[in-house]
């Protein structure tokens, strides 16, 4: 931690990188920070590589500024729930701090603060700003609480305990707007989202007797929807609560025509060790990989079911 604070001291121009198609975690992590570097009176950026990111999180503070393009007087990067170099979706040539919380990352930054034992990258930070004695007011409260809202599937993941209630009380303390932030990312929903939803479970299969459920989404169909990346995850999270299935999967060919994976599990599957074979990562229950060979979806569908029905 003083290695970071000495870094950012020193720092003239510091850019915060959320991943591309970021989460709650990492849009609310960057939030965070953005607002502790402006009480430190440093001049902060904030990019992502994603040109039409959700919008049922701009409620995030200084979500506006978000910028595509990185600033070339960058003197020091700050990756923040990034897993690896890939997911930056740019080649950072300043110093990089990594904070992140995947057991996957791959430490790729000239300083490393990974920490997979906390439930998201945002309660990092909370501890980070605790530690350095940071004045966390309302919008730092608000954007760790949406990413651990978000990291914890709602508090209904595995890895919720204690401190993760001790850390939401804390934080209610502090001003966060809980009643804004469930809202927006539980219950808020597009039309885009909503039509996207009926299409995925009209085309979704259930292989290996119902315990595997299995999405397709085509770049000519989310053009058609209208929908974004985020939008794919509420319904492949949904599967996962019918009887029997116990991992999701889902295929999204992008606009490249590469092919985006994503995977979840409520059982004893780690999803997080079968997308770290393909160059991916994530967690145990919550992981994902891309591909760049341009491969057909069934090829891809047949490589990545023998190895989750392998593991069941």
């Amino acid at each position: 931690m003083n290695e970071i604070l000495e870094k950012i001291q020193k720092a003239n121009h510091i850019v915060l990188i959320s991943h591309v198609n970021p989460d709650a975690d990492s849009l609310g992590s960057a939030s965070a920070m953005y607002t502790f570097l402006l009480q430190n009176h440093k001049k902060v950026s904030w990019f992502c590589n994603t040109l039409v990111l959700n919008q049922k999180l701009s409620f995030l503070p200084w979500f506006e500024t978000i910028k595509s393009v990185f600033p070339n007087s960058a003197d020091l990067a700050i990756s923040l729930d990034c897993a690896s170099k890939e997911r930056l979706g740019v080649h950072v040539e300043c110093e990089l701090i990594n904070i992140d919380h995947h057991a996957t990352n791959t430490n790729f930054g000239d300083l490393n603060f990974v920490q997979p034992a906390f439930i998201s990258t945002t309660a990092i930070l909370y501890d980070f700003f605790k530690a350095t004695n940071a004045k966390i007011n309302k919008k730092m409260a608000t954007s760790i609480y949406a990413g651990i809202l978000d990291d914890s599937d709602t508090f209904l993941s595995q890895s919720v305990d204690g401190t993760t209630f001790a850390t939401v009380c804390e934080l209610i303390d502090l001003g966060a707007d809980i009643q804004l932030c469930n809202k927006k990312v539980i219950k808020s929903v597009s039309l885009a989202a909503l039509r996207l939803k009926s299409l995925m479970f009209k085309n979704m299969t259930l292989e290996q007797d119902a315990r595997i459920a299995l999405f397709y989404v085509s770049n000519e169909e989310m053009r058609a929807s209208g929908a974004v990346a985020q939008d794919c995850e509420s319904p492949l999270e949904e599967s996962l609560y019918l009887p029997h299935v116990e991992v999701a999967l889902l295929l999204r060919e992008q606009s490249d025509l590469n092919i985006k994976c994503s995977l979840r599990s409520n059982s004893s599957v780690d999803v997080g060790k079968i997308a770290a074979l393909f160059g991916g990562g994530g967690h145990f229950h919550r992981a994902g990989f891309e591909t760049y060979e341009k491969p057909s979806l069934d090829e891809v569908k047949i490589k990545i079911l023998d190895l989750v029905k392998k593991e069941l």
